[in-house]
């Protein structure tokens, strides 16, 4: 198979894969501050001795598992992340995992870690 990538462009996805890891880190840290280490009643801003309300309790529990949520889909970013870093060291980034056809560059700057080209993707989804 036909080398596709230049060193350079190699360079270029491996810092725009580490830059958005990166934010990624940065927004869990985020998601972990506000909403793991704070009690309920902090975070509710209640700074009372009275009771909650249910309706408030059952918000704040809500706002607590979306946040969760949120890290453990971020999580998953970071694992396609990680598995698109090791494809550049090992020389198969960019190439389907289907069909073993190179995965268009547009495709791969708008999401860096595309593991299948587009139509295996539609495929894919189709399913």
């Amino acid at each position: 198979m036909k080398k596709k990538f230049s060193k350079k462009e190699l360079v270029d996805f491996k810092k725009k894969i580490l830059k958005r890891k990166e934010e990624i880190l940065d927004s869990i840290k985020h998601i972990s501050d506000d909403t793991l280490k704070k009690s309920q009643k902090d975070a509710a801003g209640d700074i009372s001795g009275y009771t909650y309300h249910m309706a408030d309790v059952a918000t704040d529990t809500y706002d607590r598992e979306f946040s969760l949520g949120l890290a453990s889909n971020e999580r998953e970013a970071l694992y396609e992340l990680d598995d698109a870093l090791k494809k550049i060291d090992e020389g198969t980034f960019g190439i389907c995992e289907e069909c073993k056809s190179p995965i268009a560059k547009n495709r791969l700057k708008a999401v860096p870690y595309a593991r299948l080209c587009v139509k295996c993707q539609e495929r894919k989804e189709k399913r």
